[in-house]
């Protein structure tokens, strides 16, 4: 077991955060954007930019390969849906897409929009880990949080019709 800090401060005993999540046994802030029967999405609020998701496996894998063909299908379909429910509902324009296989979590993807205020830590992939710190140490204020919760509200209104 393991304990960690949620970004609300509220620490969990668990042996993987992701299972507990997908499973329902920890919440996320903001709750469930969408689930289908192998998926589940959240809002990452660890880093409050407005429309970052995470589509995470319910089964615990580790590899892209470990998915079974139904699974497959399931995870593209799902997550060309929260692609086009973050264009179309937040007008979110790129996102860029991140998953390991060295996480201490199991099989989740990133979708991390890329917003104009992003471009001052570069213009590629390396910038991504200094655009997260960024808004997690400096963008925890009330009136960023509040939009990221509306723009929870927005998608899991959007990709639950």
């Amino acid at each position: 077991m393991r304990k960690i800090t949620l970004s609300n401060g509220e620490t969990v005993e668990v042996e993987c955060l992701s299972c507990a999540i997908t499973s329902g046994l920890v919440e996320p802030e903001g709750g469930v954007v969408v689930e289908t029967p192998y998926f589940h999405a959240h809002q990452d609020v660890a880093y409050p930019i407005r429309g970052l998701i995470i589509l995470a496996s319910k089964r615990h894998i580790k590899c892209l390969d470990e998915l079974t063909e139904v699974e497959r299908l399931d995870y593209i379909n799902i997550l060309s849906r929260i692609r086009k429910a973050q264009r179309d509902v937040l007008g979110i324009e790129y996102v860029y897409y991140f998953y390991n296989e060295d996480t201490t979590h199991h099989f989740h993807t990133w979708m991390v929009p890329r917003y104009e205020w992003m471009y001052e830590f570069g213009r590629s992939v390396e910038s991504v880990r200094p655009v997260l710190l960024h808004a997690r140490n400096k963008m925890n204020d009330k009136g960023n949080v509040e939009k990221v919760m509306d723009a929870i509200r927005d998608l899991t209104e959007e990709l639950n019709k």
